[in-house]
């Protein structure tokens, strides 16, 4: 085995315990996906392999040193390229030794590796960073760049095993299909986190975390959604079962209840045509009201039993279903234009996005996706088509419809409301306050999230809340714009956008990398920046 996670615990510096007990094992050359729920511990777990972060207890056992590709990179800002993916002391070393410098230090140092530099500008040119010097700053590189300097380093180290968490976040739709592709002709053992479905779909296991176990599921994403629902199925089964159980034991109490009522009347009237003697009698009662109570806690603590049962199975169904949320019909007619860019463009200084002017209509009905690398212009092109950015060349003619616009960052919520104020900010059906609340439950947020301020939200539950502020609005979106959508959301909260924008009857104009979601939601026209 490469990896081995053998009854791993860790607790935060707080002693808050995040998992405990854990079991874990990835085999050679074995490329398996690690998922969950956000907050589970997923990259915490990464880091813990990777010997980034020392576990409460328990032990983990590699076959080699791994090689980590980390989400976030910003610790790294103040190195050098060569220093963030650990060549520069054996690029020095190399160069020393070439120069004359014979010393065993450096020979100790190059450890015989003499094709490193010719492995360095290959790795380099790989992931279309040949532009770069090595010695260049990490805080002069954009994300998408600093990402894929980390992805050159796996073919600059040449580890055994290989930890990436979330490594296609920053990435462009073309440096995507490169690490799709890169990882799918990977001899390494693979690890990865990650909420790109369409990376998950190339990776042969699954992974499941949650606080007190890691459950495999022998197949990628695909797969382990399949199993997952069928799960539920039998979860909702069972409930079916229960909810009989439950009834039956509570019709059952009600006839003991009976029974009861019926002999001690008997009782009283046999008592008092035998004339027992009152002493006689009273302990006779004594002795039935005991049997009485004995039988109906009993009886109780089945009821009890069952239902405290069904009351887990619901909130494990609740936590597995799908969300579904109904935005409504737009009212527009099918096919009428909303929107009329003609010889469009935009201008940073002596920069134009756009040589070739655009010119394109958005109509109702129309699912319209923005397409082109990282600097294309293509949030420009949004807020141009929005109406809040001014186009340097052309014009946007506008229809009367309404539009909203979710970007990446969810920022029609306000962080400062609480989840309940944000969801009455939008409440011009004057809703009365009991249907609200059942909306909020509906989507995902119970009695005790409502004075949580939205400033603590993840971008999963900002995303729902959204959803719910639009069903409880009473103006009816015409036109969905979605820049980014997927980028924050763990994989459940992805389906259920998924879900929400594919039923949606308006227009769609989206910006997304993610080609999972794309596909989804039925595109039918594409704008390709330069």
């Amino acid at each position: 085995m490469s990896i081995v996670v053998h009854s791993l615990s860790y607790s935060h510096p707080d002693r808050t315990l995040l998992f405990e007990n854990l079991h874990l094992t990835v085999g050679k050359g074995e490329k398996a996906s690690l998922v969950g729920n956000n907050g589970v511990g997923k990259s915490t777990l990464l880091q813990l392999i990777a010997g980034r972060l020392r576990p409460s207890a328990g032990e983990i056992v590699l076959s080699s040193v791994p090689y980590y590709v980390p989400q976030h990179m910003g610790q790294y800002d103040h190195l050098s390229v060569a220093q963030a993916v650990g060549v520069a002391e054996k690029l020095r070393a190399l160069h020393a030794i070439l120069n004359g410098d014979a010393s065993a230090e450096n020979f100790t140092v190059l450890n015989d590796d003499w094709g490193l530099e010719e492995r360095v500008q290959a790795a380099l040119a790989y992931w279309r960073l040949a532009h770069l010097s090595l010695e260049q700053p990490m805080h002069t590189l954009s994300g998408g760049e600093k990402t894929k300097v980390f992805l050159a380093g796996i073919l600059m180290q040449e580890p055994a095993i290989v930890l990436l968490d979330e490594p296609s976040n920053h990435l462009d739709a073309a440096s995507r299909t490169q690490l799709y592709e890169f990882i799918r002709r990977s001899k390494e053992t693979v690890l990865v986190v990650s909420h790109d479905r369409t990376l998950l779909n190339f990776l042969d296991t699954t992974l499941e975390l949650s606080k007190n176990a890691v459950e495999v599921y022998g197949g990628n994403y695909s797969f382990y959604k399949e199993q997952k629902q069928g799960q539920l199925a039998a979860l909702q089964a069972h409930v079916g079962e229960q909810e009989k159980t439950l009834k039956q034991t509570q019709q059952k109490a009600r006839d003991l209840a009976e029974q009861r009522q019926k002999l001690e009347a008997r009782g009283k009237a046999q008592q008092h045509k035998k004339g027992l003697p009152r002493i006689v009698a009273g302990n006779l009662k004594i002795q039935a009201q005991q049997s009485s109570a004995q039988q109906k806690e009993v009886q109780n603590e089945k009821i009890t039993a069952v239902a405290d049962h069904l009351t887990q199975l619901r909130t494990l169904i609740q936590e597995q279903s799908m969300l579904r949320t109904d935005l409504r019909k737009s009212t527009l007619h099918h096919g009428k234009i909303l929107l009329d860019a003609r010889a469009l463009t935009y201008a940073y200084g002596a920069r134009v996005l756009w040589p070739e002017p655009l010119n394109f209509q958005v109509r109702s009905g129309d699912r319209i996706r923005i397409a082109g690398n990282n600097g294309s212009g293509k949030t420009t092109l949004l807020h141009l088509l929005l109406g809040s950015t001014l186009p340097t060349i052309g014009e946007v003619l506008r229809a009367d419809f309404h539009a909203v616009y979710l970007d990446q960052e969810y920022s029609l919520v306000n962080a400062q409301l609480s989840v309940f104020e944000q969801v009455q900010r939008f409440n011009d059906r004057h809703l009365p306050e009991h249907e609200v609340k059942t909306l909020l439950h509906y989507h995902q947020f119970p009695s005790e999230t409502w004075d949580r301020k939205c400033a603590g939200l993840s971008g999963g539950e900002k995303m729902k809340l959204v959803l719910c502020c639009l069903v409880v609005s009473n103006n009816t979106p015409d036109l969905l714009v979605l820049d980014e959508p997927t980028n924050n959301l763990d994989v459940h909260s992805q389906e259920v956008l998924t879900a929400a924008v594919k039923d949606f009857t308006g227009a769609v104009v989206v910006v997304s990398h993610d080609q999972y979601f794309i596909n989804e939601i039925g595109i039918n026209q594409h704008i390709q920046l330069a």
